[in-house]
């Protein structure tokens, strides 16, 4: 099954790749390997911002993954010039949560856009990952997350 029709399957709808808001870009393409920059848990209703464990529960925090899972896969599809079928493996994730004092289920939260490239990309999903909590992330957003991927 291509990865496309396991995205539907799954009944995951791609966003339009964010464009850089400052002085990058959204991934670089060194010989097999793309490094996609933070995607936020942005999307077209404004996505999920705040601190998590203050005023963005553990579960909209765990969708705001996701989110940021989906605009990574938007920014793969990007890099593999539209045939996400080019990946290899997704190689790592950085995870960053803007969490409040006493909010420590960092790596909780990021499983759920771990659980996504498992899903999305089966054996080829499984990475290696860091999950860190942060005072502030950009824009308010409550989590940031970032890749390094192998493609054909």
């Amino acid at each position: 099954m291509s990865i496309e029709a396991r995205i539907a399957e799954l009944g995951l709808t791609l966003p339009e790749p964010a464009k850089p808001v400052a002085s990058y870009v959204s991934y670089v393409r060194s010989g097999n390997q793309v490094t996609i920059s933070g995607q936020l848990s942005n999307d077209a209703n404004g996505g999920i911002k705040g601190t998590v464990g203050v005023d963005v529960t553990p579960e909209q925090a765990l969708e705001a993954a996701r989110l940021c899972g989906l605009n990574l896969i938007a920014q793969i599809k990007a890099a593999c010039d539209g045939d996400l079928d080019r990946v290899v493996r997704i190689v790592k994730l950085g995870g960053f949560v803007q969490a409040g004092p006493d909010f420590t289920a960092i790596p909780a939260v990021i499983n759920g856009c771990s659980d996504m490239m498992v899903k999305v990309f089966g054996d080829a999903g499984k990475h290696a990952r860091s999950a860190v909590g942060v005072y502030k992330l950009p824009l308010g957003f409550a989590v940031e997350i970032d890749a390094i991927v192998e493609i054909r």
